[in-house]
């Protein structure tokens, strides 16, 4: 099968398409073709030797969560059956990746048939970002309707993800984008959409249910007076502080949250009937075949995507549909 992988931690420049060795099936597992993948901003993480420590030197490493496809191999347990349109997200915590491939294996909680009326790419658009929000809104900000739910960094593939999902909630919703994302945050289903640079979140005090920090940037010290009391503060990147924080909230109880993604069949579940009811839906900002892996990096990696980048193992003519400005 053809491959992105890497063979040392670096830039861009260390990425190669090539050769490997195709999966095999085993007990709980299954084996997926891959019609569409999709970029994740820790994707460059991983590859820059972010998590070293616990991915290990051996190489070379894959790269890539998310996925849909149809099913290859059926391993027994896997839940699946050769033919099935399917979807997902490989376990982040297991450090291993693979989906910029033509083929991946993945285990049973990672994957979920998909419905016929959505499509491939949006399939793959939808896996982790709708895991991660739904996660982090749900799950750990227990938003409930009549919520009031802030967005930090709306414009990304989580974000305009997640006000989609915490409109499903029945929370209302406040972000924060660029400027010139204002009228995409409106139309996803933004009650209120602000200008970051005016610092808006720090205005609202004691107003907040949640604020989920997607981009990561926005200090719990500048902003913990604008929430409720039993409000959450939910951040997404794994930083030494915000993981010490978050083990000291899961022992003792504390706004300061990190949610820590994972592969659910149940999840997974909810999310593709919530697509095929079209209550929720990615924005698709660019798609790439694997030979164009490179550039779509450099995108992500700008920090100004509008959106999500999804990539087709077959070849195909790159094709920018949104605009790359956060």
């Amino acid at each position: 099968m053809r491959a992105i992988t890497y063979d040392r931690y670096g830039g861009i420049d260390a990425l190669r398409l090539g050769d490997a060795p195709d999966p095999e099936a085993r007990t709980g597992c299954a084996v997926v073709d891959v019609r569409a993948a999709a970029l994740n901003p820790k994707d460059a993480l991983f590859r820059r030797g972010r998590f070293a420590r616990l991915s290990g030197r051996r190489f070379p490493k894959f790269t890539g969560v998310d996925f849909a496809g149809v099913v290859r191999v059926a391993g027994e347990g896997s839940g699946v059956a050769v033919g099935q349109r399917v979807f997902g997200a490989l376990e982040e915590w297991r450090y291993t990746r693979g989906t910029l491939a033509s083929r991946v294996l993945v285990r049973a909680r990672e994957v979920a048939p998909l419905p016929d009326a959505v499509d491939f790419e949006t399939g793959a658009a939808l896996a982790l970002t709708s895991l991660t929000a739904l996660q982090a809104l749900r799950d750990i900000a227990n938003v409930r309707a009549g919520d009031r739910v802030a967005i930090h960094g709306a414009s990304g593939g989580v974000g305009t993800i997640a006000i989609q999902i915490a409109r499903v909630l029945e929370a209302s919703v406040v972000t924060t984008s660029s400027a010139a994302n204002l009228d995409l945050c409106r139309r996803l289903g933004a009650d209120e959409a602000l200008d970051y640079s005016a610092a808006p979140i720090q205005k609202m005090r004691g107003a907040l249910t949640c604020i989920f920090d997607v981009f990561g940037n926005l200090p719990y010290a500048r902003v913990r007076a604008c929430l409720r009391p039993g409000g959450a503060y939910v951040s997404t990147v794994p930083t030494p502080a915000a993981i010490a924080h978050e083990l000291a909230a899961r022992l003792f109880g504390g706004r300061r949250r990190l949610v820590v993604v994972r592969s659910r069949r149940t999840d997974l579940e909810t999310i593709a009937a919530w697509a095929a009811a079209g209550r929720i839906h990615p924005e698709i900002a660019m798609r790439v075949p694997l030979e164009h892996v490179a550039p779509a990096f450099e995108l992500l990696e700008s920090k100004r995507t509008r959106g999500k980048i999804v990539v087709t193992p077959e070849p195909c003519a790159a094709q920018t549909l949104a605009g790359s400005r956060s």
